[in-house]
C-alpha cells in the first residue's frame, strides 16, 4: 500500500493534491452495505482507484457483502485492496476476520510500540469493489453514490470562509510568504491582491490552518524523534492530505496553494523509510479536517424579501 501511495506522488505533488481535492469534493468513500465511511489511508487509495478507472460513485462493498446483497462482482474485476488496523490478542483473529467482512473498517495510528501496549497489533488485508464492478445491486444502494455531497450550491470561497470565520485564528496580512508561526499562535499571508484569485487566496489559508490545528492547544500533533530531521517535512505531508480534504469540501477543485515549497522528494525519502509512516499522516489529516469542519459558520438564511434589518 505504501509503495502504491508512493507512486502517486511520483506524478508530482500538483498533480496529487487536484488529484485528491477533486476526489474529496465527490465526497468520503463510504460502505454500501453499512453506511460507514472509510478512514485514513484507505481513503486516499480508493480515490485514486475511482479517478484511475473513472468511476462515478464514492460507495465500495466487500465481496460477501455484495453477495448478500444477491449481487454478482463481475468475472475479472479487480479489487482495490485495503487495510484495517485492530489491536487484539493473537488468538482473536478469527473473530477479526468475521468482523472485517461485515465492513469494520477503522484505521488507527500505527506505532513502534503499540504491540507492547496493547498485545497484538493486526494488520489485516481486506480488497474492496467499487459498485460499477458489481452487477445485481439493489437500487438503494447504487442511489447511494449519486447524491450529491456538498450541502448546498454556495461558492466555494463563501464556504473557505465559513470555515476560516469558525476556527477564528489569527491570520494577518502583509508577508512575503504563507506560513504557520506555532510560537506566535498565528497564520501570516500575502496581501490578499497578490494572490492570483480568491480561490488561491482560500486554498493558501486552509494549508496553514491545517497546520494550526496541530498547536499544543487544540490536536497537540507531534512527532517525537520517529522522523528525526524529516519532521517537518513530515508535518507539512499531514498539512498536504488535511488541505486537500477541506478544498475537496469546500469545492475549491481547481484552486492552488501558492507560494508553497515543494516538498515531494521529503515526502518519498520518509515514506520509502517508514513503511508505516503514510498511515499515520493520513489519519492524523482526518483529524484535522474533522477539527476545522466541526467549527464551520453556519450559511446565513436568506432574508425575506422586503424585511427590515
Amino acid at each position: 500500500m505504501t509503495d502504491r501511495i508512493i507512486a502517486m506522488l511520483d506524478k508530482g505533488g500538483s498533480v496529487c493534491r487536484e488529484r485528491w481535492t477533486r476526489a474529496a469534493a465527490r465526497g468520503v468513500p463510504h460502505n454500501g452495505k453499512t453506511g460507514a465511511p472509510y478512514r485514513g489511508a484507505n481513503v486516499l487509495l480508493l480515490w485514486e482507484a475511482a479517478i484511475e478507472e473513472g468511476y462515478a460513485s464514492n460507495v465500495w462493498l466487500t465481496y460477501r457483502q455484495a453477495q448478500s446483497l444477491g449481487a454478482q462482482v463481475r468475472k475479472g474485476e479487480r479489487g482495490v485492496l485495503c487495510a484495517h488496523f485492530e489491536r487484539r490478542a493473537r488468538e482473536r483473529r478469527g473473530e477479526a476476520d468475521e468482523a472485517l467482512s461485515e465492513g469494520s473498517v477503522d484505521e488507527e495510528a500505527v506505532t513502534p510500540d503499540a504491540g507492547a501496549r496493547a498485545g497484538v497489533l493486526l494488520c489485516l488485508p481486506f480488497w474492496l469493489f467499487n459498485v460499477a464492478q458489481i452487477d445485481g445491486l439493489p437500487l438503494e444502494v447504487v442511489d447511494m453514490g449519486l447524491a450529491a455531497p456538498m450541502e448546498s450550491t454556495r461558492a466555494p470561497v463563501e464556504r473557505a470562509l465559513r470555515l476560516l470565520g469558525g476556527c477564528n485564528a489569527t491570520i494577518r496580512h502583509g508577508f512575503d510568504q504563507a506560513a504557520y508561526l506555532p510560537a506566535l499562535d498565528e497564520i501570516r499571508l500575502p496581501w490578499p491582491r497578490q494572490f492570483t484569485s480568491a480561490e488561491g487566496q482560500c486554498a493558501t489559508a486552509l494549508h496553514e490552518l491545517v497546520h494550526w490545528t496541530g498547536h499544543p492547544g487544540r490536536l497537540n500533533r507531534s512527532f517525537g524523534r520517529r522522523f528525526g530531521d524529516a519532521t517537518y517535512a513530515f508535518e507539512e505531508l499531514v498539512a498536504e492530505l488535511g488541505s486537500a480534504f477541506v478544498m475537496g469540501h469546500c469545492g475549491l477543485v481547481d484552486a492552488t496553494v501558492e507560494g508553497h515549497a515543494a516538498y515531494i522528494d521529503a515526502w518519498l525519502r520518509v515514506l520509502r523509510g517508514d513503511r508505516t509512516a503514510i498511515f499515520t499522516a493520513a489519519r492524523l489529516a482526518e483529524e484535522a479536517f474533522a477539527f476545522i469542519v466541526a467549527r464551520e459558520m453556519p450559511a446565513l438564511a436568506e432574508s425575506a424579501s422586503g424585511e427590515g434589518a
